[in-house]
């Protein structure tokens, strides 16, 4: 599938925007550190099964200390309804200590240093960059894998060269929102089985084949 014009691409974001003026994501946090810890937790999971893990995990552990003082063992029975929580509990664990002893108990603004952290990828950095730090990133997830693929948007065979696609298509002004104007687009529009395109924005600019009717 050919690329969006764009002139197409520019008028996909104004529909996309006018509709969600502000768009926020749906895991919820209080500070930069669990936002990341959030992220690291959501991987392969609902935004909601973290969120209801998460509440009474961030009442007590809402810091790096406080989170290597929980221990990981503890730590376990605050998030084992959620997929791989082994692993993910050795990841919480292990950054949380780097964080206190390479970058004094703060999130890093890199995406380097956040890739040196055990459990976080690209994606997952993208997301605290663009989330936490307002930086223009642009965080390729399965739903804006989907969405930029189906549409024309920015097709790619890997999450890789869709987000280089969407670096080079993307207006500047709308780099700050577009993860969650695309994430929230494929998950309540553009959904997998059967997208809403009756109802969806950008259905006149959209190059989907095989539009569903209402």
């Amino acid at each position: 599938m050919a690329s969006l014009k764009r002139a197409e691409a520019e008028a996909f974001y104004e529909r996309l925007a006018a509709a969600i003026p502000e768009p926020k994501g749906e895991l919820a946090y209080i500070n930069p550190y669990t936002l990341l810890v959030a992220v690291v937790l959501s991987a392969q999971a609902t935004d909601t099964g973290v969120n209801k893990a998460t509440k009474p995990l961030f009442a007590v552990a809402d810091t790096p200390a406080k989170m290597v003082a929980l221990g990981e063992a503890r730590l376990k029975r605050y998030i084992r309804a959620i997929g791989l929580y082994n692993t993910k509990a050795r990841n919480v664990a292990a950054l949380s200590r780097i964080l206190l002893d390479k970058h004094g108990g703060r999130v890093p603004e890199t995406r380097e240093e956040l890739e040196a952290l055990p459990g976080v990828g690209r994606k997952t950095a993208n997301v605290v960059l663009n989330v936490a730090f307002a930086k223009p990133t642009i965080a390729v997830d399965t739903h804006i894998f989907r969405v930029c693929n189906r549409t024309g948007l920015a097709p790619g065979k890997t999450p890789a060269a869709v987000e280089k696609g969407l670096e080079a298509i993307t207006p500047e002004s709308r780099k700050r929102h577009a993860h969650h104007w695309l994430i929230l687009h494929g998950r309540y529009v553009c959904k997998a089985r059967k997208p809403l395109c009756a109802s969806c924005v950008v259905d006149a600019i959209c190059r989907y084949g095989a539009k569903t009717a209402a």
